[in-house]
C-alpha cells in the first residue's frame, strides 16, 4: 500500500535533482567568467604598468631636454632679454605639461576596460532571455 508521503517525495526527486543541475551549471559559468575576468585584469595590469613605465622614462628623458633646452636659450639671451627668455621658458614647461596631462587623461578614458567580459555576459543574458545561441 503506497503511503501519501511516498507520492510527494518521488515528484520532489526529479526537481531537486534538476535544481542541482541548474546550481552546478550556473556555478561552472560563473567560475569560467571569473577566470576569463581574471585573465583580462592580468592583462591590463601587464600592460598598464608596461606603458607606464615607458612614459615615465620618457617623461623623465624628454623633461631632462627641455630643462638643458630652456637653461641654453637663457643663457643666450641673458644679457639682452633675460625677462623674456624665462617667460618663455615658463610657459614652455606650461604648455607641455598641459599638453601632457591632456594627452594622458584622454588616453585612459579611451580604454575598453574588460571588453571581453562585458561580451560574454552580454551573451550569456542574452541566452538566458531566450535568445539566439551562439
Amino acid at each position: 500500500m503506497a503511503m501519501p508521503g511516498d507520492d510527494a517525495g518521488s515528484r520532489a526527486e526529479p526537481l531537486l535533482t534538476a535544481a542541482r543541475g541548474w546550481l552546478r551549471d550556473a556555478l561552472e559559468l560563473a567560475r569560467v567568467r571569473l577566470a576569463l575576468l581574471g585573465v583580462e585584469a592580468s592583462e591590463h595590469a601587464l600592460a598598464l604598468g608596461t606603458s607606464l613605465a615607458l612614459l615615465l622614462a620618457a617623461a623623465v628623458l624628454l623633461s631632462a631636454a627641455l630643462v638643458s633646452l630652456l637653461v641654453l636659450v637663457t643663457v643666450l639671451l641673458w644679457e639682452s632679454q633675460r625677462v623674456l627668455a624665462l617667460a618663455l621658458a615658463c610657459g614652455t614647461l606650461l604648455g607641455a605639461g598641459a599638453a601632457a596631462a591632456w594627452a594622458g587623461l584622454r588616453r585612459l578614458r579611451a580604454v575598453s576596460w574588460f571588453e571581453a567580459s562585458r561580451a560574454e555576459l552580454a551573451r550569456d543574458v542574452e541566452r538566458l532571455r531566450g535568445g539566439p545561441r551562439a
